[in-house]
């Protein structure tokens, strides 16, 4: 006899359709086609063996490719006393080290764990000994590997107020959502829920997390006191790991008829993270992404510099005052076409 197919078996017909504008990998349009066979012929043992295939293809399977340099993986090297970098050539990655264990700084994407493990095993660390797990932002670039890291870790997801939702429902409360610009990954829990200002301590090491927000709602500037080998010793220089400040079209400033603002306060939040980036005490110059701070440039010098390199002052208060001077255009011609 003929089972019954229900509505919501139904919406998953829309798998077999993505194939055409090449979001579904083979394995998984194949699924899709038999799925909608095996419904017509009523075979409901079959249909949920397609169903759980389907399943487990996403939300991994249908990212679009990640850029090249998100994934071309670099030598891990040392920045500060403490503090040494494990991501690939643009998605950036830190691992603070401790006597009682280390923090890392950044996920990535839903592939990058494997390629931060090698990395910190590499520098002659454990991973079993990552004890922390905290980010930059919540989108899929930065936490798409969490749920990975913390399965093999178990080490406490912590996230700021604001991407709190999003990181535990796997980008989906994302206030661009649904969009091809945000990229879903696998849900996890968050262990400890950040605020503006509050303190992260492992061992003998503190790091403060600020809340930048408007790339995301909780979008978080790390900033910490060590040395930098190379210089005298005694000597402490303050890091600051910018967590982002960019947006693209589908940000709205200004509500126009049809498109109101992304979220209630975006364009107070941008402004007061600019004000709060301006206020930091800045002399080594990380974040995010590589190209933030001229990464592979800087990594040149690096045989005869040394992590000394990273000390950029200068071209932090430049990636400051550039943001700042876009978001400000931006705004203004919302502005202006709002009120015409």
């Amino acid at each position: 006899m003929a089972f019954p197919i229900t509505n919501a078996l139904r919406k998953l017909y829309f798998w077999s359709t993505l194939k055409s504008n090449g979001a579904l990998p083979p394995q998984a349009y194949r699924a899709g086609l038999m799925f909608s066979r095996c419904a017509r012929k009523g075979r409901m043992r079959t249909i949920f063996s397609c169903f759980f295939l389907l399943l487990f293809c996403g939300p991994k399977s249908i990212r679009a490719d990640a850029k090249p340099s998100e994934t071309t993986p670099i030598a891990p090297f040392r920045i500060a006393e403490n503090l040494y970098y494990v991501g690939s050539q643009d998605l950036a990655s830190y691992l603070v080290v401790t006597p009682k264990g280390n923090i890392l700084i950044n996920a990535n994407l839903a592939s990058s764990p494997t390629q931060i493990r090698a990395s910190v095993e590499k520098l002659g660390f454990h991973w079993g000994d990552t004890k922390i797990l905290l980010n930059s932002q919540a989108h899929s670039d930065h936490m798409g590997g969490a749920g990975e890291v913390v399965r093999e870790t178990h080490a406490q997801n912590m996230v700021m107020d604001g991407d709190v939702s999003v990181v535990e429902t796997g980008a989906r409360t994302d206030f661009l959502s649904p969009s091809p610009n945000i990229l879903t990954y696998a849900p996890v829990h968050v262990d400890r829920v950040l605020h503006d200002g509050d303190i992260v301590r492992l061992g003998n090491l503190t790091l403060t997390a600020h809340k930048t927000a408007g790339h995301t709602r909780g979008c978080t500037t790390w900033t910490m006191r060590t040395h930098v080998p190379g210089e005298q010793a005694g000597i402490m220089r303050n890091i600051v790991i910018v967590g982002g400040v960019g947006f693209w079209s589908e940000y709205h400033f200004v509500a126009t008829p049809g498109h109101p603002v992304s979220y209630p306060s975006i364009a107070q939040d941008f402004r007061h993270t600019f004000s709060e980036l301006r206020a930091l005490p800045c002399d080594v110059f990380l974040g995010a992404h590589g190209r933030y701070f001229d990464m592979l440039t800087k990594l040149k010098q690096y045989p005869q510099a040394g992590p000394r390199v990273f000390i950029d002052s200068a071209g932090y208060k430049k990636f400051v005052a550039d943001a700042q001077e876009t978001f400000t255009r931006v705004f203004g011609k919302e502005k202006t076409a709002a009120a015409h």
